[in-house]
């Protein structure tokens, strides 16, 4: 399950509103407990605007920040993707 939270359209039928809500609170604990548990979703595309300690899990296939696939941080003071080592 993605970490990001995008919501749905609204109903226009106000009879549609009980369930929608239902829905979009279920969909937003999804991506807020994934996040509590330290859930990163892989990234195919390197972030157009990276902001200094932004982190990432890189796909190494479509996005290779330098060392192939795994955990990067954003160091803005060199203006490159720095991998965690293990």
């Amino acid at each position: 399950m993605s970490t990001r939270y995008v919501p749905s359209t609204v109903p226009t039928n106000p009879d549609d509103i009980p369930t929608y809500l239902q829905e979009e609170l279920k969909r937003m604990s999804i991506a807020v407990n994934n996040l509590a548990d330290g859930h990163i979703d892989k990234t195919h595309v390197a972030p157009a605007k990276p902001r200094d300690g932004d982190i990432r899990f890189a796909d190494g296939t479509n996005w290779n920040p330098g060392s192939a696939r795994g955990l990067y941080y954003y160091d803005l003071a060199t203006t490159a993707w720095i991998k965690f080592n293990a």
